[in-house]
């Protein structure tokens, strides 16, 4: 549904992956550039990885996750070091 007065721009937040927003958007970067998608929904990078920041590439799916000594890796939660 596109963005009205009456209805505020949806912006999704996802753990782990990008910011999901109602299309077109406008972002401004660092330095001043605009950079403009008329999409119906943008995803933005969150992790700063993607080749074609501010837009996502799903680079953050690419993560490496550790596993040897000292590693969280196969832990829950509440487990301490």
């Amino acid at each position: 549904m596109p963005n009205t007065p009456e209805r505020p721009r949806r912006v999704r937040v996802q753990r782990d992956g990008p910011l999901l927003i109602e299309g077109p958007v406008e972002v401004v970067g660092e330095d001043g550039e605009v950079m403009v998608s008329q999409r119906f929904t943008v995803a933005v990078c969150t992790c700063r990885r993607s080749r074609i920041f501010p837009w996502c590439d799903t680079s953050h799916r690419r993560r490496c996750t550790p596993s040897g000594p000292g590693s969280r890796a196969g832990r829950k939660e509440d487990d301490t070091p």
